[in-house]
């Protein structure tokens, strides 16, 4: 599993929004085995609501690599792996929109999303978003709404879901996809 966060400029890829912040945080056979960050130069200045939720200002991401510098050690991470995100919606729309404006190509990885997973496998929940989650479970976010933080806080959660469909005798991709 390659599990991703991203922080961006604003809400959508579609809109023009870019990445500031990624995460790629790689799972096998159980456990973390690889993890990988970057800030990302967005060409843009960051707005103030965004430096607030996230603390990455205009100035931290202007020495940072542009998207196209990164883009080949990126898809280099997810080929052959199963893309997770939380909202794994909004992190693909990016991830893969910043690829095809590199590379002009974006991996057909499969998909899973925590999210999704959590409205499955752990239904007394009342809000399934990331701090909710990671409280059900007894993780820590040590660096919440960046990146890094945020992935291997996914991450961690990825492995509490996969125990617990495990237990369900779910094991297959397309039943966890489901």
């Amino acid at each position: 599993f390659a599990v991703v966060d991203v922080e961006t400029t604003g809400g959508a890829a579609w809109r023009g929004h870019r990445i500031i912040d990624i995460s790629i945080v790689e799972v096998l056979g159980g456990e973390i085995v690889d993890e990988y960050e970057s800030l990302v130069n967005p060409g843009r200045t960051v707005s103030p609501m965004i430096t607030g939720l996230t603390g990455i200002t205009t100035e931290m991401v202007t020495g940072a690599p542009y998207f196209d510098h990164i883009a080949e050690e990126v898809e280099r991470r997810l080929r052959g792996r199963v893309f997770v995100a939380h909202n794994v919606a909004f992190d693909w729309g990016f991830v893969s929109t910043e690829l095809l404006r590199s590379t002009g190509d974006a991996p057909d990885v499969p998909r899973i999303c925590t999210v999704r997973m959590c409205r499955r496998l752990v239904s007394g929940l009342r809000r399934r978003n990331l701090d909710e989650v990671t409280r059900h479970f007894g993780v820590e976010i040590h660096a919440r709404h960046r990146a890094h933080g945020d992935a291997l806080a996914t991450a961690r959660v990825l492995l509490r879901l996969l125990d617990e469909a495990s237990g369900r005798g779910i094991e297959d991709l397309s039943t966890l996809q489901w």
